[in-house]
């Protein structure tokens, strides 16, 4: 589904309710992860966004300040906070996002930005797929690969891994997505989601 004046309005009355009805919750998080560990309660990194814009996503810090390292989070990360496991596991450190999809650099249902480093490395033609919408804070392979930290630790090189199979695989399914999602397709990915992370069921 290409990005239109009905996904965009949907993605903007969707991420506006949502923040009415969960700033306690996100309020509560934010203190949370504040007392957890020292540090700001969100955390900025940069993206890359539609037609290859770089922008700077939002999300609940999990991780020690100053950690550095690697993007990829393999295992039992040691970088990662107490809070931020919880936070990580639930996807609640993504909620900050709906700020992202407020502003027009997100949308609700896209394909998962990645850091600039992975999507240079891609096939322009296949990049310029994925790139022709919004990224999204949730897709069909974002549900996919709920487990994929714990896949890559079983992998002697992760970043090869990431870089050679998993990532080529994710941007494939991510273009297939930009190029025949529908809002009816997008509110099933959100139901998926849902259930995948608080329902107990599988995606």
């Amino acid at each position: 589904m290409k990005d239109n004046v009905a996904k965009r309005l949907f993605d903007f009355t969707v991420a506006a309710a949502g923040l009415l009805l969960l700033w306690p919750l996100l309020l509560a998080i934010a203190l949370w992860v504040r007392l957890d560990s020292p540090g700001p309660a969100l955390y900025r990194q940069v993206r890359v966004g539609r037609h290859g814009v770089p922008f700077r996503i939002r999300k609940f810090r999990t991780m020690f300040l100053d950690a550095g390292g690697p993007p990829l989070t393999v295992g039992a990360d040691p970088r990662i906070t107490r809070a931020g496991r919880m936070l990580r596991r639930t996807r609640l450190d993504e909620l900050p996002q709906l700020l992202d999809v407020l502003e027009g650099t997100m949308s609700l249902v896209g394909p998962r930005p990645e850091v600039p480093r992975y999507m240079d490395a891609a096939p322009p033609v296949l990049k310029a797929r994925v790139l022709s919408v919004r990224p999204g804070i949730t897709d069909p392979v974002a549900v996919a690969h709920l487990d994929e930290s714990a896949l890559l630790a079983q992998a002697d090189d992760p970043e090869r891994v990431y870089r050679e199979t998993l990532l080529p695989a994710k941007l494939q399914a991510a273009a297939t997505y930009a190029e025949q999602a529908t809002l009816r397709s997008d509110l099933k990915v959100i139901w998926r989601t849902l259930r995948a992370l608080w329902g107990g069921g599988k995606p």
